[in-house]
């Protein structure tokens, strides 16, 4: 079974040291998860993010940066594991659990990047309200599934790869702290905006994946360009 990870932490300036030393963490996660590792990249700051609330028909956007200080998406992973067990232990290694933490989903059903993706890409994170996230098997869900068809119909070649998540129940929040691995249900903030699925989109520059973007049908989707640094 498929998980995605999407990594949470506070966004800072670091020295080159610190640089280093964090790509050298990853590069030592991915020598340890190569085997469930099946996708995955950081992500570009997020002062250069884009906000698109109120869907296809009446879409307003919103530029980066946002609230200062806050905790943000840094990076994402799709972990192929046989349970969530085994997915979480996978996630307690990635290095952003030790500063922020990384939100666990269980994937209903994912489309495989149609080719390597470069930091010239971009991701699509679909938010919703938690009473607004849907059950799979359920009319509502299906009803938004065929919203979903209309948009790779219309996307076309633009829509490289995605996945679409489980409802909230099924999230789960790995945090390490002085070397403790501290496990809670639900997402990283409760009560907020959850993760229902994400594109993976190509795009000749910032305003074309914007306007790809505002054709999602998700109640807010966040556009952020990859680093192009998975290796992956």
């Amino acid at each position: 079974m498929q998980y995605f990870a999407l990594l949470i932490s506070e966004e800072k300036e670091r020295t080159p040291d610190e640089g280093a030393a964090e790509m050298a963490a990853y590069q030592s996660f991915h020598t340890k998860a190569a085997a469930a590792i099946r996708g995955g990249d950081a992500l570009a700051p997020g002062a250069a993010a884009v906000r698109i609330t109120g869907g296809p028909d009446a879409p307003a956007i919103t530029d980066g940066p946002f609230a200062e200080g806050a905790e943000v998406a840094g990076g994402y992973y799709v972990f192929e594991a046989e349970n969530l067990d085994e997915a979480l232990a996978l996630a307690r290694d990635i290095p952003a659990a030790k500063r922020g933490g990384v939100e666990v989903w269980p994937v209903v059903h994912s489309l495989e990047p149609s080719r390597k993706l470069t930091g010239n890409d971009w991701l699509a994170l679909l938010l919703e309200p938690p009473a607004s996230a849907h059950t799979p098997g359920t009319p509502e869900w299906d009803a938004v599934a065929a919203k979903h068809a209309d948009f790779h119909t219309a996307a076309g070649d633009h829509v490289l790869g995605g996945a679409a998540l489980h409802d909230p129940s099924t999230a789960t929040t790995v945090r390490v702290r002085d070397g403790e691995v501290i496990v809670t249900d639900g997402p990283y903030v409760e009560g907020a905006e959850v993760a229902t699925g994400v594109y993976l989109l190509s795009a000749g520059d910032r305003d074309e994946a914007v306007k790809l973007a505002s054709l999602i049908p998700a109640s807010t989707v966040l556009v952020r360009q990859l680093a192009g640094i998975g290796g992956l």
